[in-house]
């Protein structure tokens, strides 16, 4: 993970989103072809709510090829393993506690948000978006469940990216909010692309991708 995102990695952020990003500590995951594809977000927005999706996803790639997971079923099949597969539900919790050490990494107490980490985790799987965000950021053998993610959906990165030159006009038309955006709190919704891993409800502590 890098801390500070530069110039440039905003902007990327702002073009995959469709808008200038709020909160970026840093790039959490960069993808092989070089672009960021996971943010490292505070965990509270400039209007002071808690925001606890530590590893936003914003590679359109990836947030599509999730969103065809779910809709597949596969969080379905998911949690019937966690209820029946001991080993794997202590692995998961176990993720739970590694997302929230990596928030906690930034330094910055949130008490609303103490012991709430993403995804549906400890218990459910609620959220595919938030589990591969945490995959990709923490590295393989950290979320077990995460990482079957990584392995289901494969290399999306070999699928046509975002143009540079996207990235470019996007810098241009968001100068100088982008640049301002840098180290100040996101509060993403799950709109911004497409089907995302956030908790869009600003405020609420309970992760909406259900």
């Amino acid at each position: 993970m890098e801390r500070p995102p530069s110039e440039a990695d905003v902007a990327v952020f702002a073009a995959q989103l469709g808008r200038p990003p709020r909160g970026v500590a840093g790039v959490a995951w960069r993808c092989p072809c070089g672009k960021p594809g996971v943010t490292w977000t505070s965990p509270r927005l400039p209007d002071g709510s808690p925001f606890p999706t530590t590893f936003y996803l914003t590679c359109p790639n990836a947030v599509v090829a999730c969103s065809r997971l779910e809709a597949g079923g596969l969080m379905v099949k998911m949690n019937e393993r966690l209820r029946s597969d001991e080993a794997l539900a202590d692995a998961y919790a176990r993720a739970h506690e590694a997302y929230i050490a990596s928030r906690d990494a930034l330094g910055e107490d949130v008490p609303e948000i103490t012991g709430v980490s993403a995804g549906g985790m400890p218990t459910r799987v609620k959220c595919l978006h938030a589990l591969l965000g945490h995959a990709l950021a923490a590295g393989r053998g950290i979320n077990p469940l995460g990482d079957e993610v990584v392995d289901a959906i494969g290399e999306f990165w070999t699928k046509p990216c975002l143009a540079d030159d996207e990235a470019t006009r996007a810098s241009a038309d968001a100068s100088p909010e982008v640049a301002a955006t840098v180290g100040a709190p996101t509060g993403p919704s799950r709109e911004d692309v497409g089907n995302n891993a956030g908790n869009s409800e600003i405020g609420n502590t309970e992760d909406p991708c259900e």
